[in-house]
């Protein structure tokens, strides 16, 4: 068991180890959108570390293993227009060697590039045995 004082005490800054963390990070969070662009739910989930936890308001959703996206996700949401998820900004707000929390802002962007609606996230990707994945999304 983790000691609770030795688990919140900040670490010593690895200046280049926290920038590596941040490039390799921001590559998870992109291959994640591009595998969202092609409506890839398996090839998301290979970008997610699990158990995977969700936020949306003060509710919390828990997936515990890869195949819970529903499977009419990308029907729905080519209904509305969605046609392609573009990046704004992924702004690194606290990296670590191990750990970077991104503010995210996206699009959802129709066929023409009109913008349906802007997001802005906190989502966090965690190295676990030497692979990226992204372990928490709030929205």
């Amino acid at each position: 068991m983790t000691d609770f004082a030795s688990f919140v005490a900040p670490a010593a800054s690895a200046g280049a180890a926290e920038a590596d963390a941040i490039r390799e990070a921001s590559a998870c969070l992109d291959r994640f959108t591009d595998r969202f662009n092609a409506c890839d739910t398996a090839g998301m989930d290979g970008e997610l570390h699990f158990p995977h936890v969700m936020l949306s308001g003060a509710q919390r959703l828990e997936w515990q293993a890869p195949g819970h996206h529903p499977v009419d996700f990308f029907e729905k949401l080519k209904a509305s227009g969605w046609r392609l998820t573009r990046y704004q900004s992924k702004e690194a707000v606290l990296a670590s060697a191990d750990k970077v929390h991104f503010v995210v802002t996206y699009t959802r962007e129709d066929e023409a590039g009109t913008v349906l609606s802007t997001h802005r996230n906190l989502w966090i990707a965690t190295r676990v045995t030497g692979r990226w994945g992204i372990s928490l999304r709030s929205y």
